[in-house]
């Protein structure tokens, strides 16, 4: 039987590279044998990230328009150029039976010379706003991947696959339970546990209203696991010293399953990652969408599960304000935290990986998807 050859293009941040290796190791458990090729952006982390999941990956010397230092944009035409050139080539040598975008820079440049050859082409859209490149790529790709509904608005209905978003394999096989998790941070089971997540870098925003009201927070016998991000992580470590064990402050949770684990309810921006990963693991949330996502998809994301009822939205503006109160609100209503949680269990959807893993075995194979 014929070797598959697949190529997964995009990166740029982890909501584009946890989707992508998790579909290359779906390719790899479903189609033994299955060679692989990534093709990311020089400089950005999934060069760094993909190889420790043990995939070769090339890399493009490509950026985005830059709106604040019009100057850096001066090679941005050759460099855009280039890429289209070297994914021309790359698909030549390579001769893929599938070209899969993940979304990030290096997508276009690569899907787009896929499709210029006649090669499948298969788009994995995270969010629930389609950015344009996306856009653009979806008249020409055979399926597009998606995990939200409504998603006809920037796709042909006839392509549209919903399958949810891969999340990390460590997320849906955890086995901890939250006394595990509790264990392992160091934690008093007797207390309610709030995990607040800002995304790698952490959030401005939620670090500040966390720091201001911190006393407030665990004054009732609440525990805190804040993930700060490296900018805001020595200030808050401070901030958390006279709290003792009740606050553990972290720059990065490499373990964020056990992070999951021990808490009861969550504060967390609303990156496509992030929701596929909370409605897995059900935990109530309140979402602080990061406002300068493209095309503000990050509260077009949240508010698909707020209007079924499965999470709470604080803005970014307000989060100073009103995201402490509305914690507190949440923390005395125990029928909204229990409903939360049925509704989360109801969106989740844990084998998106090998969803997309199948269509993309089936376009190799001729096969009608």
């Amino acid at each position: 039987m014929k070797q598959l050859k697949v190529i997964i293009a995009g990166g740029g941040t982890g909501g584009h590279i946890f989707p992508a290796v998790a579909i290359g190791h779906a390719l790899q458990r479903m189609k033994p044998g299955t060679e692989l090729l990534f093709v990311g952006a020089i400089g950005k982390m999934e060069m760094e990230k993909v190889p420790q999941e043990g995939f070769r990956i090339i890399g493009l010397d490509i950026t985005g328009f830059n709106r604040n230092n019009m100057l850096k944009n001066i090679l941005l035409p050759i460099k855009l150029i280039m890429s289209a050139w070297k994914s021309r080539t790359i698909i030549k040598e390579f001769n893929p039976d599938v070209v899969v975008g993940v979304g990030g820079y290096a997508s276009f440049p690569v899907l787009n010379a896929a499709q210029s050859k006649g090669v499948h082409t298969l788009i994995q859209e995270q969010n629930s706003f389609a950015g344009k490149s996306n856009k653009i790529l979806g008249k020409k790709a055979e399926a597009v991947c998606v995990a939200y509904e409504n998603m006809d608005q920037f796709f042909p209905q006839n392509k549209i696959k919903l399958t949810g978003n891969p999340v990390r394999h460590i997320i849906v096989q955890s086995s901890f339970n939250q006394l595990d998790g509790q264990q392992i941070f160091g934690l008093d089971p007797d207390y309610r546990t709030i995990l607040v997540v800002g995304g790698s870098l952490g959030a401005k925003s939620i670090n500040e209203a966390i720091d201001k009201d911190l006393e407030k927070i665990i004054e009732d016998g609440t525990q805190v696991i804040w993930q700060t991000g490296k900018h805001y992580f020595e200030q808050a470590r401070k901030r958390a010293e006279p709290f003792g064990d009740k606050v553990k402050v972290f720059e990065f949770i490499k373990q964020m399953d056990k992070g999951y684990a021990a808490a009861d309810m969550v504060i967390s921006r609303a990156g496509a990652l992030a929701i596929a990963e909370l409605c897995i693991v059900a935990k109530p949330v309140i979402f602080v969408p990061y406002p300068y996502a493209a095309e503000d998809h990050q509260t077009s994301n949240a508010m698909a599960l707020v209007k079924k009822d499965a999470a709470l939205l604080v803005k970014d503006n307000a989060a100073a304000t009103d995201l402490i109160s509305e914690l507190e609100r949440l923390k005395k209503d125990d029928k909204k935290q229990k409903s939360m949680s049925e509704q989360l269990r109801k969106i989740a959807i844990k084998n998106a990986d090998e969803r997309i893993a199948q269509y993309i075995i089936d376009l190799a194979n001729g096969i009608a998807i």
